[in-house]
C-alpha cells in the first residue's frame, strides 16, 4: 500500500501540472478554448482532492480506492478533451464519460469513507 501511496502524491503533482499547462494553452492556442479549459478545471479540481488522500490514508480505509478511481476518472476525461483539442478526435468512444463516471465513483468512494470506521480506532 505504500506503493500506492506515492503513486497518488504522484498523480497529484501530474495532474496539477496538466492544469496549469492546459489552462495556459486554454489562453494562448488557437482555437475554441472549451476544451483545454475543462481538461484544466478537472486536473486542477482533481489534484488537490489526491493530496488530500495521501494526506489522509492513515486513516481513510477508502483512500486506495478513491484515489484509483479519481485518477482513472481524470486522465480518461482530461486526456479526451486534450486529444480533441488538438487532433479533432476523441480517445476512443465514450471516454470523456467512461471518465467523469469513475470520477463520480471516486468521489462515492471519498464518502464512503467517512461512515467508515478509521483504520487507526
Amino acid at each position: 500500500m505504500a506503493a500506492a501511496r506515492r503513486a497518488t502524491l504522484f498523480f497529484a503533482g501530474i495532474l496539477g501540472l496538466g492544469g496549469v499547462v492546459s489552462a495556459a494553452m486554454a489562453s494562448h492556442a488557437s482555437g475554441d478554448p472549451r476544451l483545454m479549459g475543462g481538461a484544466s478545471a478537472m486536473c486542477l479540481a482533481h489534484a488537490p482532492a489526491l493530496v488530500a488522500l495521501y494526506a489522509g490514508w492513515p486513516a481513510l480505509r477508502t483512500a486506495a480506492i478513491a484515489a484509483a478511481l479519481l485518477i482513472a476518472g481524470t486522465l480518461l476525461f482530461a486526456g479526451d478533451l486534450a486529444v480533441r483539442h488538438a487532433l479533432g478526435h476523441g480517445l476512443f468512444p465514450m471516454s470523456a464519460p467512461t471518465g467523469g463516471v469513475l470520477m463520480m465513483a471516486g468521489w462515492l468512494a471519498v464518502a464512503a469513507g467517512a461512515l467508515l470506521k478509521p483504520k487507526h480506532d
